[in-house]
This record gives C-alpha cells, structure tokens and sequence, in this order.
C-alpha cells in the first residue's frame, strides 16, 4: 500500500553495510558503558565526601552534562579538540570518548542513589571493625551498591545503545549509519530506516525484557 518493497534486504546487505555498523555500536556501548560506570563511580563518591573542594567540580560536571543535550556534546568534542590539538582524532574515536564522558554524569547519578540506598547500619559496622573510609567503601557499601543499581545501570545501557544513532551527527559508521547507506545505494531509503527502527526494537525491547527478569530475580534474592 505504501509503495515499500523489502526484498532489496539480504544477507550480502547486511555482511557489507549493516555488520560493521552494528559491530561499531555494540563496541561503542560496552567502552561507554565500562568508563561510564568507573567515571561515574568516580564523581559519586566525590560528591559524597563532603569535602568542597571534591563536591563543586564533580556537581559542576554532572549538573552540567546532564543539561547539554548528547548530539551537541558530540559535535564540539568532534569539531573543538581537534582545532585545540592541532590535528584531527577520527570519528570513531571522538564519539567514544564523547560517549564516556557524557554518559559517566548520568552513571554517577546511579551510582549516588545506589550508595546512599545503603543503611547506614552497614556504614557503621564497617567502622566499628575498624575499617578506614576506603575499605568500607571497597568492601562493604560499593559491592551492594552494584548489585542493588544492576537493572538501572542496564537499562541506561540500553538508553545509551539507541543513543549511539546520534554519532550520525559526525560521520562516524554506526548501525544506522549503515542501513542508511544501503537504503542510499539501492535507492530504498525509507524501507532502509524501517528495518533499521525494527532492528533498534528487537535488541531494546529483548534486552528489557532480560532487565526485568533479572529486577525479578534480585528481588528474589533480597
């Protein structure tokens, strides 16, 4: 009805356009993902120290990257750090560090309610084997942290999986990137950005549904 014709879509489209674009979003969301969670840990436990000197920087980045909006984020990292350093660092690389940064604020903010979830009985406890702010940390409050955070924690992964389509905005070959080409090339451009929303929705909507199997499960537990 709507004049679409599907049967360009084969597995010779996929192995020349669409696999290294998945490969590529997939590897860009594991890397901002593991930065994010040891950046974020990170500026968590500087706002939580209480000491100023920690807390305004760490509040300064996290207020301010969560008010910027990502595709603007990635464009001046893209277009600023190469006119700062005198030579161009690629898009591939510039969307990866971009990614680490931007989505290291929202990590932390994560990693802050999962902590402060904590009880303050299992802060004291620690203390009272004598343990110093570090080990109590380390040992005690972060373990439990983690694993009371792990259904949010991947469910902003899968947040930042479709955010990944963004990187479009500098060039970089994404999985977007690559039903886009396709569809260009045989000249089915809407058939191309539809099976790309359907493959978006398969892999978002699967990996929900493991994140509620697994919320399920640590309730279980709890």
């Amino acid at each position: 009805m709507l004049g679409l014709d599907l049967s360009f879509f084969n597995w010779d489209i996929i192995s020349k356009f669409v696999k290294n674009g998945f490969i590529f979003s997939v590897q860009l969301t594991v890397i901002a993902t593991l930065g994010g969670i040891l950046l974020g840990t990170l500026l968590a436990l500087m706002r939580l120290s209480g000491k100023k000197a920690l807390v305004i920087p760490a509040t300064i980045y996290v207020n301010g990257m969560r008010s910027i909006p990502l595709v603007m984020v990635i464009l001046w990292f893209f277009l600023l750090v190469p006119a700062i350093i005198g030579k161009p660092i690629g898009a591939e690389l510039s969307a990866t560090i971009t990614f680490v940064a931007f989505e290291a604020a929202y990590f932390s903010e994560i990693m802050r309610a999962g902590i402060q979830s904590i009880s303050r009985g299992q802060v004291n406890a620690g203390r009272a084997l004598g343990m110093t702010y570090s080990q109590n940390m380390r040992l005690i409050i972060l373990p439990q942290a983690f694993r009371n955070m792990v259904p949010v924690l991947l469910t902003q992964t899968i947040i930042l999986f479709q955010d990944t389509s963004l990187v479009y905005a500098i060039g970089a070959y994404d999985l977007l990137k690559g039903f886009t080409t396709a569809g260009k090339i045989y000249g089915r451009t809407e058939e191309a950005y539809l099976l790309a929303a359907v493959v978006y929705f398969v892999i978002c909507f699967g990996m929900s549904y493991l994140v509620k199997r697994l919320q399920s499960r640590i309730a279980i537990i709890r």
